[in-house]
């Protein structure tokens, strides 16, 4: 069974501000935990949720069958949103919602590789049918290339030392395991290092995994695109879990909802020169006491929300 909590789901339903006969999207279907939300919520309007799992499509599409026929289920990535959409016909929506990261199911089933807890083949595709796979960026990547993965994706500071034993230890037979791979992390971090900062591992499967999905540029294009679709009082909803992904969200709409420069001689600022966007929330929504006790991964979860307050030129 994929089960799956959804995190600040209450806070990222209501954050969309929905419609009864709105078009919406769910870009992370998952367990199906929003859009189920979502769903409850539409009489006329549509839902169409996004997912490249198959697992996670077949035991949602029975869950939101139980509510209503209105969505649709897009077997892909979400970076396609906007092609996929057209092609169902629709070319603007009234509200889009990421949770982004890994499933609780993804991460705990040990044949998807993703988890340094379990012990399974080094895969980590969220697409169970693209070729690259965890396996050959550890056996395959270059000694500069993973160093490069490990800070930029990882914030690893010994980064050049896992690298250097990654390389040393796959010339002997191929690294083909999760625990294979922790234990080479182990080896490269001082013992020292190792008592703090949680497990020594979690940095460098996040830096793989971000890299074997191109989670950030995924996110980026997407994420455009999808305001670019938005009506007029439609809102983008993101929920992100880590910091490389939040602050693309926070720069992106920081960019969006700032004034531009204006001429000294400017009295009144024209409405065409008015920001399209405004921010709903200020500063993220972050998970509260209770959901906190209840949920480990609402820890580092953080809700930014942007409405479009006007057209394009």
């Amino acid at each position: 069974m994929f089960e799956h909590k959804s995190v600040l789901l209450n806070e990222a339903i209501e954050s969309l501000n929905i419609k009864e006969d709105g078009i919406y999207v769910d870009c992370t279907l998952g367990g199906g935990g929003h859009s189920k939300e979502i769903l409850k919520c539409l009489t006329t309007g549509h839902l169409y949720s996004f997912d490249q799992d198959d697992h996670a499509i077949a035991a949602a599409t029975s869950r939101l069958q139980e509510i209503s026929d209105h969505f649709t289920i897009i077997n892909s990535n979400f970076v396609n949103i906007k092609t996929r959409l057209y092609e169902h016909g629709v070319k603007q929506v009234d509200g889009v919602l990421y949770d982004l990261g890994v499933s609780s199911p993804q991460f705990d089933e040990e044949s998807r590789g993703f988890s340094y807890r379990f012990d399974g083949p080094l895969d980590m595709r969220m697409n169970q049918h693209q070729s690259l796979s965890a396996y050959d960026v550890v056996n395959s990547y270059s000694y500069n290339d993973l160093v490069r993965i490990l800070y930029k994706y990882g914030d690893e500071k010994f980064a050049k030392s896992i690298a250097r034993h990654i390389e040393q230890e796959r010339m002997k037979k191929p690294i083909q395991t999760t625990f294979e791979l922790v234990e080479i992390v182990k080896q490269a971090i001082p013992a020292r290092a190792r008592r703090t900062g949680g497990h020594p591992a979690k940095r460098t499967f996040q830096a793989i995994r971000i890299e074997v999905n191109d989670e950030l540029n995924v996110f980026e294009k997407s994420l455009n695109d999808a305001l670019s679709m938005l009506k007029v009082g439609g809102r983008v909803s993101v929920i992100t879990f880590q910091s490389l992904e939040d602050k693309i969200a926070k720069y992106t709409f920081n960019e969006i909802t700032s004034m531009p420069e204006i001429p000294k001689n400017i009295a009144v600022i024209p409405d065409n020169m008015q920001p399209r966007f405004k921010k709903v929330t200020r500063k993220p929504i972050t998970a509260s006491e209770a959901e906190l006790e209840e949920n480990y991964r609402s820890h580092s979860a953080k809700l930014r929300v942007v409405e479009r307050v006007r057209e394009d030129e």
